[in-house]
């Protein structure tokens, strides 16, 4: 089971930019990555902010949605599982404008990363929680079902 979690952030946050051009335009990069929890913090200025100088709703939704990536696949790495990781759903709650100038996402697994395994059909699905924090309030909610396709199935 892999746990330097140091090189994993590296890892990830490395993944990201080559592979979703868009989470290095907004400076996207893992804050803590703990065994089940990632944070995640972008920069509001000057690339995810909307007329109102608050965060743009998209730019919070994809924050979102890439937290919630990168917890699946910081769970696959460390229960040392390959899959190609889809959104197959979500919803998002917008509670509260984002002013912070670094906003934070977490996102938090309960499950026993020992028991992740793809099913016969080679597919792993995860529903997760992210919240997108703001001055240390909760900003937005976001709820998506992850999938994740083994590779060289």
């Amino acid at each position: 089971m892999r746990s330097d979690f140091k090189a994993l952030a590296a890892e990830l946050q490395q993944t990201w930019h080559q592979t979703i051009p868009l989470s290095q335009f907004m400076q996207l990069e893992v804050a803590e990555g703990l065994a089940k929890q990632l944070t995640t913090r972008t920069q509001l200025a000057p690339n995810n902010l909307n007329l109102h100088n608050t965060m743009f709703a998209g730019a919070i939704y994809t924050q979102c949605t890439l937290t919630g990536w990168g917890l699946v696949w910081w769970l696959l790495e460390q229960a040392g599982l390959k899959g190609d990781i889809v959104l197959a759903q979500a919803d998002i709650r917008y509670s509260a404008p984002v002013t912070d100038p670094t906003p934070l996402a977490v996102c938090r697994w309960d499950g026993d990363i020992k028991e992740l395994a793809f099913n016969p059909k080679g597919r792993l699905s995860l529903s997760l929680e992210v919240e997108l924090y703001s001055q240390n309030t909760v900003a937005a909610r976001f709820s998506g079902r992850f999938v994740a396709l083994a590779q060289g199935e």
